[in-house]
């Protein structure tokens, strides 16, 4: 393996390419339209964490030149009010991309939440009908957090085409529109889970592993081969011996880290990557409008 700066995937650094590249696009693109791209993210509750997850997208929102129509609702808001706060964003001619932070507080029915959302304003990518355009191969807004997997793999030059991914998790925000994403690249793709008897014996063929399930260190440098690909979507808050606070993956990034040919680091691997994507879907929405 080369050294440990060569072999990290830095999706920090890429998220900030992506963003001056869409402040250019914006640029160009707001004097024909008239007005910036807007895109409204809708947080209930107070969970502290979606606090700072709203704020780092409004901060980006403002780095590239969207407009925030952020709202945020208390927590006993109900099932109808989101619904109808929706219908009018999904009217608003000035918001391109609209956004649900998750979790919701467990009154409401997110899967009704985010099926309100238009098709063409699903700045996450999650609506039925983008999924549906996804299976087919065809084109429409991608999963965030996937497509900035894709768009860090390609960054670095690294062929997913004829090689073994193995996507750990199969949630409907990651590992299966991961695995959908990588067939379309012609790799052959694995996904194992929770219920998998012996997930080293499946993670030790991958060529490009994805862990993308919230178990912090849960795959081991013994559980990887040598050279592949480790990207960690995993992002899980421990408490150290000494007591403090850190964030660690899914990989064990110290053991893995010597054997596998590329890591992307926790924080700032996957995380940036999936602000930059949203960025990018919600002015790919607003293009429509040149």
């Amino acid at each position: 393996m080369s050294s440990e700066t060569d072999s990290l995937l830095n999706g920090k650094a890429l998220a900030q390419k992506i963003q001056r590249e869409l402040q250019t696009t914006v640029e160009t693109l707001q004097g024909n339209i008239g007005r910036p791209p807007g895109l409204a993210v809708i947080m209930v509750g107070d969970n502290p964490a979606s606090a700072v997850y709203v704020r780092n997208k409004e901060k980006a929102c403002a780095k590239v030149g969207i407009a925030s129509f952020g709202r945020h609702l208390p927590t006993e808001t109900s099932q109808e009010e989101v619904e109808e706060l929706i219908q009018k964003l999904n009217k608003d001619e000035r918001v391109d991309g609209i956004l649900v932070q998750l979790p919701l507080p467990p009154h409401l029915d997110t899967v009704k939440i985010l099926h309100a959302i238009a098709p063409e304003k699903d700045a996450d990518g999650l609506h039925p009908m983008n999924l549906g355009h996804l299976i087919r191969g065809e084109a429409g807004l991608r999963s965030c957090t996937p497509a900035g997997v894709m768009r860090l793999l390609e960054e670095y030059n690294l062929e997913v085409a004829g090689k073994h991914a193995v996507v750990v998790g199969r949630s409907i925000l990651v590992g299966k529109p991961l695995a959908l994403m990588l067939l379309e690249k012609n790799a052959t793709v694995s996904i194992a889970h929770s219920r998998t008897p012996d997930l080293g014996e499946i993670t030790r063929q991958g060529d490009i592993i994805i862990a993308a399930v919230g178990k912090p260190n849960l795959i081991t440098g013994d559980m990887v081969k040598p050279g592949s690909v480790a990207i960690d979507v995993g992002i899980n808050r421990i408490i150290t011996e000494e007591g403090a606070s850190k964030l660690v993956g899914d990989f064990e990034f110290d053991s893995v880290s010597q054997v596998s040919g590329y890591i992307t680091p926790v924080p700032g691997g996957v995380g940036p990557m999936t602000v930059a994507m949203l960025l990018q879907n919600t002015v790919l929405s607003y293009q429509k409008y040149q």
